[in-house]
């Protein structure tokens, strides 16, 4: 009976990620979805910049707190580690939840593109952000990402392995792809609102800032493997062997 259980948790846990996942998707996108970064009730502005800005430091400190390795373990001696990542999501998806239902919008125009082929343009780099996501957390197993390997390997009685290092695809021309995708998206849209602004800004400097401590993890996970690609790898923006070299 624990099997099944744990077997329904990681799927519903899983299905919510789909479903947050897709929300999202409109939500930046300011389309389909009932609540975007831009629609929503009036509100002063103080009151908006401070309600917008908690929100994102609230998915901050869920989204690396929890990933950090301390925090793993402690949160493994409640629960079986076949559930440790399947929580993880599950909580990202209820903070992120949080955040759409809560996000005040700022409609004041920082940017409108006119032009419809710019549109168009600026409309694909969003919708490639999004394939970028995708493809990069293909490569390093969306299943251990999304907690679905752990949940698989408890149920049919195997040992969990760790996940190797390797650098497929993307991963061999900058280190943190995912992230990049995460920043086209922020960033690509024809019509720039001071809210959508706020929010990319916030979430540039979350990136910015999680990257360094993911990197340490990885490094006390990985030792000298992770040190000599680092070195060799740019962190977000692809560049020359020889500019990185320098």
């Amino acid at each position: 009976m624990k099997r099944y259980f744990v077997l329904a948790y990681g799927i519903i846990c899983y299905a919510a990620f789909l479903v947050t996942f897709l929300y999202t998707v409109g939500f930046l996108g300011d389309f389909i979805v009932p609540k975007t970064i831009n629609a929503g009730p009036a509100v002063p502005l103080a009151y908006a910049i401070v309600l917008d800005a908690l929100l994102v430091c609230l998915f901050g400190i869920q989204h690396s707190g929890m990933a950090r390795r301390g925090f793993k373990r402690l949160l493994t001696r409640v629960l079986p580690r076949s559930m440790e990542r399947s929580t993880y999501v599950l909580f990202t998806c209820a903070v992120l939840g949080l955040l759409f239902w809560q996000w005040k919008p700022i409609p004041v125009v920082v940017w409108n593109i006119n032009l419809p082929w710019i549109r168009w343009v600026i409309t694909g780099i969003y919708g490639a952000g999004w394939v970028v996501v995708l493809v990069s957390a293909k490569l390093i197993s969306s299943g251990h990402l999304f907690g679905l390997k752990q949940v698989r390997a408890y149920v049919r009685g195997k040992e969990l392995q760790s996940p190797e290092f390797q650098t497929p695809g993307f991963y061999r021309y900058v280190r943190h792809p995912l992230m990049v995708g995460f920043l086209m998206v922020f960033w690509a849209t024809p019509t720039m609102t001071a809210g959508h602004l706020l929010f990319a800004t916030l979430m540039t400097s979350y990136i910015l800032a999680g990257i360094q401590f993911e990197e340490r993890d990885l490094i006390s996970q990985f030792g000298e493997r992770y040190r000599k690609y680092r070195k060799q790898v740019p962190m977000l923006i692809p560049l020359t062997k020889q500019t990185q070299e320098n």
